[in-house]
């Protein structure tokens, strides 16, 4: 039901204060442009919610991150360090794959999907996650493709070892191969010391996390055994939501109010077969698909290099620009020089030329790209820090 219909089917019990209000809705889109009207209504439905004043909720927010820089909570590690060990956990993930590629022609192996959602998994690894110590412990839904950087992350930590990373898609032995070999994706049949569960064919992670966190709920509910403190983690990718089973219960977890799960959407703009959605802002379509199904919504867009840009942005123009601009558009500027970006991001506007300014076109290149992750969850809760988009 859209707002207006809502509206006038009400008596306007003060017709000339409801009158006052419009007029000066219309002199600011007049004197001020409809980008300063945006922010304004946006304010006033912020301080409506505080108010609990019940204004219907959009089903989309602009296309900036969800947690703005003076409310982002203090990082607790060292961040040149981890942002180190990535690169080498990317690196041995890669020459995994493509030293399983020279043993036998076409086994693939998905470099980009862990290549983009590294900081992801490591910050969960190095903050988050939690063993089974004390308690059940968290449950943990890898996305299957990215099953050679969880491996490459276990061989830095000595669990692999050099002869298990050689054998990568190739656990049928052989006289030239004998030994472990490491599964595609994430099963427990041959590697249960090591995965919990399998999370490939596609879609079939994310139902089950829905499942696992109600199960959990469950058990605490029935006093069988005590969950408070384990967390459902799903990481899925852009493309895999297309899956059936992907969104086919999202539904159930807000009814059941699972504030337990907590979903991790790696929006790199790929699947296997070209972009996600060229055409089209597939953060903003599955932002709106899980808010309205009762999901609270964490976007991470833009890297920390985006807030001096942000901030300048009083007329709204830069934030137009990344409302309008498509996936497509972004995959270009990922792959072209810092004047392309120049002229066709920044150029259409001689505003948004002037905030860049003073930066070189390598400064324009090395922005952190947008459009890299999306995390959802259906409960807000404490434990919240926005992690850095940044350039692979």
């Amino acid at each position: 039901m859209i707002i207006d219909g809502f509206a006038h089917q009400l008596p306007d019990i003060d017709p000339e204060e409801t009158r006052e209000w419009l007029d000066s809705l219309e002199a600011v889109v007049e004197q001020r442009g409809k980008a300063r009207a945006q922010y304004l209504m946006a304010r006033l439905n912020s301080r409506a919610r505080r108010l609990a004043v019940g204004t219907p909720a959009s089903v989309s927010t602009p296309y900036v991150n969800t947690i703005p820089p003076e409310d982002e909570p203090w990082f607790p590690g060292d961040e040149d360090m981890e942002r180190s060990i990535r690169r080498f956990i990317r690196w041995n993930a890669a020459a995994q794959v493509v030293r399983a590629n020279k043993s036998a022609e076409g086994i693939g192996g998905h470099l980009s999907t862990y290549a983009s959602s590294a900081a992801l998994y490591e910050v969960g690894f190095n903050h988050f996650f939690r063993g089974k110590d004390a308690g059940p412990g968290d449950h943990v839904y890898f996305q299957g493709h990215t099953s050679p950087g969880i491996y490459a992350r276990a061989f830095m930590e000595g669990r692999l070892s050099e002869a298990d990373m050689d054998r990568f898609r190739l656990e049928i032995d052989t006289p030239q191969r004998s030994g472990r070999g490491l599964p595609s994706y994430p099963h427990p049949r041959t590697m249960a010391d090591f995965w919990e569960f399998p999370t490939v064919s596609m879609g079939l992670g994310p139902i089950m996390s829905i499942y696992q966190a109600r199960f959990n709920r469950y058990l605490q509910n029935r006093r069988i055994d005590d969950t408070t403190e384990s967390r459902v983690w799903c990481f899925v990718g852009d493309g895999e939501v297309d899956e059936p089973e992907t969104l086919g219960s999202i539904s159930l977890a807000a009814r059941e109010q699972l504030d337990n799960l907590t979903w991790v959407v790696n929006c790199n703009l790929q699947r296997l077969d070209g972009p996600v959605r060229g055409n089209g802002k597939i953060i903003q379509e599955l932002e709106a698909i899980f808010r309205g199904a009762g999901w609270n919504v964490i976007k991470v867009i833009w890297g920390r290099r985006w807030d001096e840009l942000l901030a300048k942005d009083t007329d709204g123009v830069l934030l137009n620009q990344m409302n309008t601009t498509l996936d497509g558009e972004f995959q270009r500027y990922a792959t072209e020089d810092g004047n392309y970006i120049r002229e066709n991001f920044f150029g259409p506007d001689p505003r948004l030329r002037a905030m860049v300014e003073h930066l070189s076109d390598d400064d324009l290149t090395s922005l952190p790209a947008a459009g890299t992750t999306t995390a959802r969850c259906t409960r807000p809760t404490a434990r919240r820090w926005r992690p850095r988009a940044c350039p692979l």
